[in-house]
């Protein structure tokens, strides 16, 4: 299949398709020949476009879900930055992730394809187009395979919280995590088989949900909070629960939280292959995830600052949420009310994350870029899914969870790959298209361009990028220990090394991706 055709992509004159090309041919643009039978595709399968303009655009709100993940994490921001990290941060990551997302809304008004970033890196790259397009997207496609169990430990975190909350005498174990996260789990997966009939109310369903929860929330906090001094939101700056004892540091680890909450809008764009009119629908999607969920973000960390109450009733909590909405409310019914529903948006967002997360797998596993490559982007005739993908992601969700029965840590550092990846896997393909704007060699754009804006916006988002992943290797805590270590980047070390084998394995012969020239 040609993934271009199939993704509504008009090629701009003198791009090639080293796919489609003879040998001689594929010689004259100094790529690697390759042998005709790794070339070869005997069982292409396709998706089918039904996804309309209003599903698409309540995905890719919804799969954020930001002030709902902040509402839920920021208790690792009162440790380290506190008020002052999270009201600035806050500024500083909307955006920050509004020029990435506006930079990658670009590319997928020139390219709409389910590989995205890998696919883009390789088109874009100015050298070695295969190479940085199988690295990309092990990066790309293990961040988002672990991120699955990212929802799944929220939820078990709330219902464990809400449990200790209601039943003092509850002593909490791992296995009990673990076996919530399982349950949660089964839903998404299930769901998904029947996600072309379920899409529409889901997502209906739940954009209602993401903006009339918000506004009650502001309200009950508003209404019924105790009201904090503007000194202590905009002043107020945690530097001595951590053992970070510089200011600078301290405020950087804060906005960790804060940028992990706007991290995950590339998930709309894995669902290019479903979406009608995918050249103005997919970069819309991007743009209305970012800037909403940024403006909620926003507006819910400095409502909640205002209202939050004396940090000392709430800074050792799990879940600290519940005791501000308790101390707001005085009523554990409506605490309980408020902080499941947000649980039903987590839960929401991890059935979008099932969805996008398969195809991606879907389409490495079609260019070849996964070993059992023909089992993985197996179609299901009838359901017109990538099954196989999709239970691969639900395994690896479960082994997850039965790893944090083991050790927490363990559990800690595989999912903590999720953002740094993401935002690495950001980077280049924006850096890429950057040097060759400067060149005067970018593709033909879009329907969507940023015009004179361009630039200054790339150089924007790269710089917000790299300041992000700067941070993001440190530890939380000191001392250092194995249990509190900032695993991400020897993750991401691992997962590097593991493309690399594959690149000089097999992987610079078996993968087979589309590589577009621009000359």
């Amino acid at each position: 299949m040609d993934v271009n055709k199939d993704a509504g992509l008009d090629i701009p004159v003198g791009v090639k398709e080293i796919e489609n090309q003879s040998p001689s041919a594929e010689k004259a643009t100094d790529t690697p020949s390759f042998p005709q039978a790794s070339r070869s595709r005997p069982h292409i399968h396709s998706l089918e476009r039904y996804i309309n303009h209003q599903s698409i655009a309540n995905f890719g709100v919804i799969i954020l879900a930001s002030w709902e993940s902040f509402a839920v994490t920021f208790q690792f921001a009162l440790a380290n930055g506190g008020p002052a990290s999270m009201f600035y941060g806050s500024i500083l990551a909307s955006l920050g992730v509004t020029a990435v997302g506006l930079s990658l809304a670009e590319l997928a008004s020139i390219d709409p394809t389910v590989g995205a970033q890998y696919r883009w890196s390789a088109n874009l790259a100015p050298c070695a187009p295969r190479f940085w397009g199988l690295l990309q997207g092990w990066i790309t496609v293990s961040a988002w395979s672990f991120a699955c169990a990212g929802p799944p430990s929220i939820i078990a975190n709330i219902i464990t919280s809400l449990t200790i909350f209601n039943y003092p005498d509850y002593e909490s174990q791992r296995w009990h995590t673990s076996l919530v996260m399982c349950a949660s789990i089964i839903f998404p997966l299930l769901f998904n088989l029947y996600f072309r009939k379920l899409l529409s109310a889901f997502e209906l369903f739940g954009g209602i949900l993401h903006i009339v929860l918000f506004i009650a929330m502001i309200v009950v906090l508003a209404v019924g909070g105790q009201k904090s001094s503007s000194e202590f939101v905009f002043k107020t700056l945690t530097n001595n629960v951590s053992g970070w004892e510089n200011s600078g540091v301290a405020w950087g680890l804060g906005l960790l939280t804060v940028t992990f909450s706007v991290t995950g809008f590339d998930s709309v764009l894995h669902m290019s292959d479903e979406v009608k009119k995918v050249k103005t629908r997919v970069p819309q999607s991007i743009i209305l995830a970012c800037t909403v969920n940024s403006v909620m973000l926003f507006a819910f960390v400095t409502v909640l600052l205002f209202f939050i109450g004396p940090l000392d009733a709430i800074s050792t909590a799990p879940l600290p949420l519940i005791y501000v909405i308790y101390n707001s409310t005085h009523s554990k019914a409506a605490t309980n009310t408020l902080i499941a529903l947000i649980a039903l948006i987590i839960f929401l967002a991890a059935f979008n994350i099932f969805a996008s997360v398969s195809r991606l797998v879907w389409v490495f596993a079609r260019d070849k870029g996964l070993p059992f490559s023909e089992f993985f982007s197996y179609v299901h005739p009838n359901l017109k899914l990538p099954t196989n993908a999709l239970f691969l992601n639900g395994s690896i969700v479960i082994l997850l969870s039965l790893i944090y029965i083991a050790s927490a840590t363990a559990f800690n550092a595989l999912i903590s790959l999720q953002a740094l990846a993401l935002h690495i896997s950001y980077f280049f393909p924006i850096l890429f298209i950057l040097l060759r704007k400067i060149r005067h060699q970018h593709p033909s754009y879009g329907p969507f361009k940023l015009g004179r804006w361009g630039i200054p916006l790339n150089l924007f988002g790269i710089g917000y990028l790299v300041f992000v992943i700067l941070w993001m290797p440190f530890p939380q805590l000191l001392p250092v220990t194995r249990d509190n270590m900032n695993y991400a980047g020897p993750i991401l070390g691992g997962v590097v090394l593991l493309a690399l084998a594959d690149w000089w394995g097999s992987g610079r012969w078996r993968f087979r991706m589309p590589v577009s020239r621009y000359e």
